[in-house]
Order: C-alpha cells, then sequence, then structure tokens
C-alpha cells in the first residue's frame, strides 16, 4: 500500500471508527502529510526507523516546538501500530522512534476582577441590543459559567440549552455528551440574546438550529468565537487570548473556589483527573504569589 493512501484510510479509521474529534484528526493528518512530504510517496512496508528519525530530526531543525514533535511522534506510532495491526506492514518501524520529553508549562488564566470587568463592560455593551453585542456578552458569560471547549460552544443548538434548569448539553471529545451548569448571569445574557438578538441574526441565514449564529445567520466557527475573545479580553490582560483561556480560568477559579477536584473534572469533562490537576498547580502557583507578596516573612 503507497503512503498516502494508507494516510487516507488511517484518517477514516480515526474519525468514522475511533470517533475522534475533528480537530485531532486534522492534527494526525497534518502530521502524517508531513511526513509524507518529508519520505516520499512509496510503499509503507519500505519505510524504516531512520526515515522516521530523519523526518524527526528535520522538524527539529527547522524549529518546531517540543510538544509538536511529541505529537507528531504520537500520530507516527498510532499510524504504524494500526497498519501493523491490519496487516498493511510485517513490522511496526515507530516501536522504537523516542518522542522528545515535554516541558509542562501552566495555562494562562485571567484574574477573576479581570473577569469580572471583561464580562460588565460586554453586559454595557449589550444594553442598546445590538444583536452583535448580544451574542457576544452570552458567549463570554456561557464559555466562562461553564468552561466550555470553543467546538463545544460553537456545536451547541438553541435545543440543547435548559433555561429551567440553567444547563446545558454540550458534546465532547470522543463524541461524549455531558450536561454543564451555568449560573445566573450566563442565565441573563442568553435570554436576552436568544429573545433579542439571535432572531435578528437567524432572520439573515437558513434557519440554522444553532445557537450562536454569525452575522449572516450561519453556525458561528470557531474561528470567529476566538476573535470576539480576544477582542474583549485581549485588553484587559494586555495579550492575545482565546476561548481556551475561559476554560482555564473557570477551572482555577471553581478550585480556588473550594470544589472538588472530582467536579471540575466532571465539568470539563476531562477522561482522566491527571488532565484536571494541572489547575490545582495554577492554583497553588496563584497562593505562593500572594504569599510572597503579602506575609512579612516571605
Amino acid at each position: 500500500m503507497e503512503l498516502s493512501a494508507a494516510v487516507d484510510a488511517y484518517a477514516r479509521e480515526l474519525g468514522e471508527v475511533r470517533r475522534l474529534s475533528p480537530a485531532t484528526v486534522r492534527a494526525y493528518s497534518a502530521d502524517l502529510r508531513d511526513l509524507l512530504a518529508a519520505v516520499g510517496d512509496r510503499d509503507i512496508q519500505d519505510i524504516a526507523l531512520e526515515d522516521l528519525r530523519e523526518w524527526l530530526w528535520k522538524a527539529t531543525r527547522r524549529g518546531d516546538a517540543r510538544s509538536t514533535l511529541a505529537r507528531r511522534t504520537a500520530a507516527a506510532r498510532g499510524f504504524f501500530a494500526w497498519a501493523h495491526e491490519n496487516g498493511a506492514i510485517l513490522d511496526d518501524p515507530s516501536l522504537r522512534l523516542i518522542a522528545p520529553r515535554r516541558g509542562r508549562s501552566l495555562p494562562k488564566v485571567a484574574t477573576s476582577s479581570a473577569m469580572d470587568a471583561v464580562l460588565s463592560a460586554a453586559e454595557e455593551r449589550a444594553a442598546d441590543a445590538d444583536p452583535r453585542a448580544l451574542r457576544d456578552a452570552a458567549l463570554l458569560e456561557l464559555l466562562y459559567a461553564s468552561a466550555l471547549r470553543v467546538s463545544e460552544l460553537c456545536g451547541t443548538d438553541l435545543d440543547d440549552l435548559d433555561t429551567q434548569r440553567r444547563t446545558v448539553r454540550v458534546m465532547g471529545k470522543g463524541r461524549k455528551e455531558r450536561i454543564v451548569p451555568y449560573g445566573a448571569p450566563a442565565a441573563r445574557a442568553l435570554d436576552a440574546y436568544v429573545v433579542r438578538g439571535r432572531p435578528v441574526l437567524a432572520a439573515r441565514g437558513e434557519g440554522s438550529a444553532a445557537l450562536f449564529l454569525g452575522m449572516r445567520g450561519a453556525r458561528l466557527g470557531a474561528r470567529s468565537a476566538y476573535d470576539i475573545v480576544s477582542r474583549a479580553i485581549g485588553p484587559a490582560v494586555g495579550e492575545s487570548i482565546g476561548p481556551h483561556t475561559l476554560r482555564h480560568s473557570a477551572a482555577t477559579h471553581l478550585l480556588d473556589g473550594g470544589a472538588d477536584l472530582r467536579s471540575v473534572q466532571e465539568m470539563l469533562g476531562h477522561a482522566s483527573l491527571g488532565t484536571t490537576q494541572i489547575y490545582t498547580h495554577v492554583s497553588a502557583e496563584r497562593l505562593a504569589a500572594a504569599y510572597r507578596l503579602a506575609h512579612p516573612r516571605a
């Protein structure tokens, strides 16, 4: 089997059989396309460990981040393991492929006071009932209130809201559904948007079921959501920040407020508690910083 055909088949396996998220499938496919460009479209049987090492070495030379190299190593291992299991190759050349160690940095988190200022400003802009301002205020409130991923936010339909229980149903990674709560401020912003803003946007389109709509009435995309968050929060924290920062901030503030780790894990939709534990390190760092500033014998 030629490498290009094998890569296409593996991408279908990831999306249709293993049901990984579209973003994960795109990332792994891009990594394997990079391998294809490096080694050429030849029989997958002819690819050896030395070819894979040469591929990663070239990526290192051009300055790829350690996290990118680690992901590419994982993509290659998964691909060749699949090829071996399905009889496309006799031996797996990736078994001794070593991923570079990843440095783990703490996620960026906005302070609770910065979030209050951002959300208050968004509420003020929405006071004149402009549909875009109403949408942006509701989007910011829901992202922060429910710690959603941007893909979950953009994939949410109007019918996924339960306004009586103040919960939203979202489809997370691996197409796992979960129910996430949101608070009173988010409920007010969502109600204002759904009643006064969304109908105006929906009239410009063709009847999308999406909760959040773009200016032409179609489902809001992840890129547009990123721009909304960046414009709203960037000036408050002095750097470009996207939707994931609101998720990080919500998780950290929950732990700061006394929420237990298991509850935060469930809310975030993490498969592993270890993934959620990174936020305990953020809280500890914040506590240590506050101690150094406030204690006379720090």
